[in-house]
């Protein structure tokens, strides 16, 4: 359970260092706003499913593992 939980904080931080290197990198790049819109969202959903997945361990529902 304690590698579980570790391994978890270990993931959102390489998931927020992941959010954070993108979005610093759509402002840098002059692309036009509906691309960083669909980028961002694209984005989110990504990051989330491997949020998710990551934390489907810690709930213990056997059918999910």
């Amino acid at each position: 359970m304690i590698e579980t939980l570790i391994s978890v904080i270990v993931l959102l931080i390489i998931v927020g260092l992941i959010w954070w290197a993108v979005t610093t990198i759509l402002g840098v790049i002059p692309i036009p706003e509906p691309i960083k819109t669909v980028i961002n969202v694209l984005m989110i959903v990504v990051l989330c499913l491997i949020v998710i997945y990551a934390l489907v361990p810690l709930i213990r529902i056997p059918a999910l593992r």
